[in-house]
C-alpha cells in the first residue's frame, strides 16, 4: 500500500470515530475493547471459551464479533446473541425474563460479573457460547461506560430526518460523459423515492465529488466522502484509477458500496449488480462444451492490457476447477495465439487486433469475450468471424418487461437520456433499486452492518430490465452468470445461443 492510502488509512481512523458520537476517553477505551478486543493499557485482554475455558486473545472474540458493532445481536450458527442495549439491560423495575429464566436489571457490579464469569444477575449461567472476558477492574468499567452509550451511536450519515449516500463520478476526461449518465439516474431515483416519502421517515441525500483523473486525487476524494461529508454508503462511483486499494479502505471501515466491484478483485463491503468479467467469460465457456462441443484441453485464456491480468488468472482457475484443461495464460502481444478456443480479456481495440491477427494467419478459432469490453470493435470485424464470434451479455432486451421498459423510458425523458448508453443507465438503475431494497429491510434503526446482512439476504429481486437479482453470504455478484449471444456478419446480428442460466445450474 502506498504512503497516501496510509495517510487516508490513518485520517479515517482519526476522524470517523469522533463525527460519529461524542465519547469520552473511558467510553472511547470501552469502544475498543467492544469492536477489537484490545485493551487501551498494555493489559493482556484473554477470552474464556467452552466448559473447557480454552483461553484465547480476546482481539479474536470481540464483543461486536458475535452481539454486533450495534449490539443488537444477529443469529450464527444456530446462536442469537441478545441485544446489549443499556436500556434493555437496566430498564424497568422487577424481573427479567430471557431462556425462561427470571433475574432482576443489570448493575454495574452484574455486568461486570456477566463479563468475567458468565452469569446473569440472579446467577444463572449464560450461554455456554458466550466466553468469559478475563480483563482488568479498569477495562471492565471502560466497557461497562461504553455500552451505554451504545444505542446513542449511529453510523456516519445516518440522520433524525436524512440519510446520505456517496459516489465519485469524473466531471472531466474519458470518463466525464459516463459521470454524468450515472448522476442523472442516481439523482432521478433518489428524487423518485423521496417524493415517496424516503425510506423509513428520512429523505435520500446524494453527495457527489469528483475523483479527479489519477489515484491520489480519487483517494482524497474518497476521503472526504468518508470523513468531511459524513455518507453511509457508497453507490455506482466511477473510479476505476481506486481499484483494490479503494476497496481495502470500504473494508477496514466497513462501509458498503453497490456497484461495479474493483477489476483486481472482490471485497465483503461491494456488492455488485452484474456478474464479473471471468463469471461472464465462464458461462461463455460452458457453452464451448455444451453447445458447441469443444474438448476440456480446447480453450486458451488471452488478455490484453496488465489491469485484465488478474481477472484472466481468475478464469484460467475458474475452468481448472470445473475439470477444463486449459492451455497457459497468455498476454496478447500483437502475435497470433493458439488455441481451438479463445476467451478474450481486454479492450475492443485490442480484440480487434487479435482477430485481424489470426484472420492474416489464417486461423478461425472460436473468440469469447464480454460484450461490455468489445461490442464497438464489431462492425470493423471480417466476415469471416460469422458464426466463430460469441458474446456474454448480463441481460438482453428479452429480459426486459413492460413494466422495465416504461420504467427505463421515463427515466430517459425526464433526465433527458438517450439509448447510447442504456447498459450504464441499466447496471446504475438495478445498483440503486438494491441498495434501496436493502435499507427497506434494515428498517429505521440503521447501520452499515445490518446493511450488509440486509444485502447478503437479498434474493430474487425483480428490476424489469434484468434476470432476477440476489446475493448471499460470500456472493457479491447479483447475477451468477450471462446470456450467450452468437454474432453474424456483416451487421452485426445477433442471436441468443443460450439463455441466461446460473452458473450454478451448470454440470
Amino acid at each position: 500500500m502506498n504512503s497516501a492510502c496510509g495517510v487516508l488509512g490513518l485520517w479515517l481512523a482519526l476522524c470517523l470515530p469522533a463525527h460519529a458520537l461524542d465519547l469520552t476517553p473511558q467510553e472511547l477505551a470501552g469502544k475498543r475493547l467492544y469492536r477489537e478486543g484490545v485493551s487501551s493499557s498494555d493489559a493482556q485482554v484473554t477470552a474464556l471459551v467452552g466448559a473447557s475455558d480454552l483461553r484465547v486473545p480476546a482481539s479474536v472474540l470481540p464483543c461486536a464479533s458475535c452481539h454486533g458493532s450495534d449490539g443488537r445481536g444477529r443469529a450464527e450458527g444456530g446462536v442469537r446473541p441478545p441485544s446489549l442495549e443499556w436500556q434493555r439491560l437496566a430498564g424497568g423495575q422487577g424481573t427479567r425474563q430471557a431462556n425462561g429464566r427470571s433475574y432482576p436489571p443489570y448493575a454495574d457490579a452484574t455486568l461486570a460479573r456477566a463479563i468475567s464469569h458468565g452469569v446473569d444477575p440472579a446467577g444463572n449461567r449464560l450461554d455456554p457460547a458466550m466466553p468469559r472476558f478475563d480483563m482488568t477492574l479498569a477495562d471492565q468499567r471502560n466497557l461497562g461506560a461504553y455500552l451505554k452509550r451504545l444505542a446513542e451511536e449511529r453510523d456516519p450519515g445516518v440522520e433524525e430526518g436524512t440519510l446520505r449516500l456517496g459516489t465519485l463520478l469524473p466531471g472531466s476526461g474519458p470518463l466525464a460523459e459516463a459521470g454524468q449518465v450515472v448522476r442523472a439516474v442516481l439523482q432521478d431515483g433518489i428524487e423518485q423515492l423521496n417524493q415517496q416519502g424516503g425510506l423509513h421517515g428520512r429523505r435520500l441525500e446524494l453527495v457527489v465529488l469528483d475523483p479527479g483523473n489519477n489515484a491520489s486525487s480519487a483517494e482524497h476524494a474518497l476521503e472526504r466522502l468518508l470523513g468531511q461529508e459524513q455518507v453511509f454508503a457508497l453507490v455506482s462511483p466511477l473510479a476505476p484509477m481506486l481499484d483494490q486499494q479503494g476497496a481495502a479502505v470500504l473494508e477496514r471501515h466497513g462501509v458498503p458500496l453497490v456497484g461495479v466491484a474493483p477489476r483486481s478483485g472482490g471485497s465483503p463491503q461491494v456488492f455488485d449488480p452484474l456478474p464479473a468479467l471471468p463469471e461472464q467469460l465462464f458461462s461463455l465457456a460452458n457453452h464451448a462444451r455444451e453447445g458447441l462441443g469443444l474438448s476440456a484441453g480446447a480453450l486458451r485464456v488471452v488478455y490484453a492490457g496488465a489491469e485484465q491480468a488478474a481477472a484472466a488468472q481468475a478464469l484460467h482457475l475458474r475452468l481448472q476447477q470445473a475439470g477444463w484443461s486449459p492451455s497457459p495464460v497468455q498476454a496478447f502481444d500483437g502475435q497470433a495465439v493458439a488455441g481451438e478456443g479463445i476467451l478474450f480479456l481486454g479492450r475492443a481495440q485490442a480484440f480487434a487486433s487479435l482477430a485481424s491477427v489470426l484472420r492474416d494467419a489464417g486461423r478461425t478459432p472460436y473468440l469469447f469475450a464480454a460484450s461490455s469490453q468489445v461490442a464497438s470493435a464489431l462492425p470493423a470485424l471480417a466476415q469471416q468471424w460469422s458464426g466463430r464470434l460469441y458474446l456474454a451479455y448480463p441481460y438482453v432486451p428479452s429480459d426486459w418487461t413492460e413494466q422495465g421498459r416504461a420504467s427505463l423510458a421515463g427515466l430517459q425523458r425526464r433526465q433527458g437520456l438517450d439509448a447510447r448508453h442504456a447498459a450504464l443507465q441499466v447496471s446504475t438503475l438495478c445498483a440503486l433499486r438494491l441498495l434501496s431494497e436493502a435499507l427497506r429491510q434494515v428498517g429505521r434503526d440503521a447501520s452499515r452492518e445490518r446493511l450488509v446482512l440486509a444485502l447478503e439476504g437479498l434474493h430474487g429481486i425483480e428490476t424489469g430490465l434484468t434476470p432476477a437479482l440476489g446475493f448471499g453470504p460470500g456472493r457479491r455478484q447479483a447475477l451468477a452468470g450471462a446470456h450467450v449471444v452468437a454474432v453474424s456478419l456483416p451487421g452485426p446480428q445477433f442471436a441468443t445461443a443460450a439463455p441466461y442460466r446460473p452458473l450454478a445450474e451448470h454440470p
